[in-house]
């Protein structure tokens, strides 16, 4: 997925021209704390809450204050990765996209970024969670979809976590199915570390319980 797929027209640009008052309100409208600002069509950077905290004369206008933010963005055609990593080392709650000649072409809110990050890890899907902490030379991820397959499942996400200053990693598998006992029995017979489980099963489904009497066999 690209940046401009997750553009948001709901939220539109400031101008140089618009005072501090107007930007506030904007931001408590939109309910973000950073809106990006345009003199005519030239993007010029992110006006962020703590730019307006100084200022006494709401009726200033935004191209008078000087930017705590130089001007973050992403060209068009960058992938997700790109605008989660921005997000998250910028601590920001919009990301403005430009295309290949640095012209303005929207934002991408946090929130459009939490609802596509929801799709792309498959969360509103019924299914089973497995945690599996492994060593990272053995990472094949062709295996562990050979395993899940097994049982007639599907991977619908799957994500790695690697431990600092260590050769272990975690990696989070998202199945198509809710009853992963048997799933979980195959990565334990391949000597997998099975380090927690989640599954989306109602009340009254016995599976954990017959999970428990899987591990209570194992442990004789």
């Amino acid at each position: 997925m690209l940046a401009i797929e997750l553009i948001s027209d709901a939220i539109p640009p400031i101008h140089t021209s618009d005072s501090v008052q107007k930007v506030m309100d904007r931001m408590v409208e939109f309910r973000v704390r950073h809106l990006p600002i345009l003199n005519e069509e030239q993007f010029l950077g992110l006006v962020g809450e703590n730019d307006l905290i100084a200022v006494s004369d709401y009726q200033t206008s935004i191209g008078a204050l000087a930017l705590s933010l130089v001007n973050p963005y992403v060209l068009e055609d960058q992938h997700i990765y790109d605008v989660i990593r921005l997000f998250y080392e910028q601590q920001l709650t919009v990301v403005p996209v430009l295309d290949v000649k640095k012209n303005y072409l929207g934002v991408i809110s946090i929130n459009a970024m939490n609802e596509c990050f929801a799709r792309i890890t498959s969360v509103a899907q019924p299914g089973g969670i497995i945690v599996l902490e492994i060593n990272n030379k053995n990472n094949s991820l062709a295996h562990m979809a050979q395993i899940v397959e097994s049982d007639n499942a599907q991977i619908l996400s799957s994500y790695v976590m690697a431990h600092p200053d260590s050769t272990r990693m975690e990696v989070t598998l998202k199945v198509n199915k809710q009853d992963i006992s048997a799933i979980i029995a195959t990565f334990l017979r391949y000597e997998y570390d099975v380090k927690a489980t989640f599954n989306h099963t109602g009340d009254n489904d016995n599976s954990r319980d017959r999970y428990d009497s899987l591990m209570n066999y194992l442990n004789l």
